[in-house]
């Protein structure tokens, strides 16, 4: 199993909005950045873990845990004209933006803030700290279990 982080704004879709979604499911749709979008489509796989991150806000910081529950899905956004997400270019039949859906498992006990992780030396090789702007990244085994410590979690994530 491999471990992410999927940003989002929480005045978009916030990790409260996916605990509200029926089944607390949705497609983590809307990406439109090629290095993600090939983490989603080739990496990613279910039943691996996610951080829910919540960014462009004022305290950024990881909110809670998502499980991925599909992959290989065409985002629906980019078929959608009054999206904002809308591809024109892209083909059905060959669709350019591929996605996950995710599942709400928990929000943290207490939520990681990036001002926090920044000062925090096990976390300094983090992909968070060093590729900000990518909304799809990677977490290293020990990196999960640092911030599920740091969440007054045991460092491993049950269910």
């Amino acid at each position: 199993m491999n471990h992410w982080l999927l940003k989002s704004e929480p005045d978009v879709f916030s990790y409260y909005h996916l605990e509200a979604a029926p089944g607390r499911r949705t497609v983590w749709d809307g990406v439109r950045n090629y290095q993600a979008r090939n983490i989603l489509r080739d990496e990613i796989q279910v039943s691996d873990l996610a951080f829910f991150y919540h960014s462009s806000c004022k305290e950024p910081a990881i909110i809670g845990v998502c499980r991925v529950t599909r992959t290989g899905l065409a985002d629906p956004s980019q078929f959608d004209p009054a999206s904002d997400y809308f591809d024109a270019k892209s083909d059905a039949a060959n669709p350019r933006w591929i996605t996950i859906e995710v599942e709400a498992l928990r929000a943290l006990k207490h939520p990681i803030p990036l001002k926090d992780m920044r000062k925090d030396s096990a976390l300094q090789e983090m992909a968070l700290l060093n590729r900000s702007r990518l909304s799809v990244q990677p977490v290293s085994a020990e990196e999960w279990s640092h911030i599920l410590h740091l969440a007054a979690d045991d460092g491993h994530f049950h269910e």
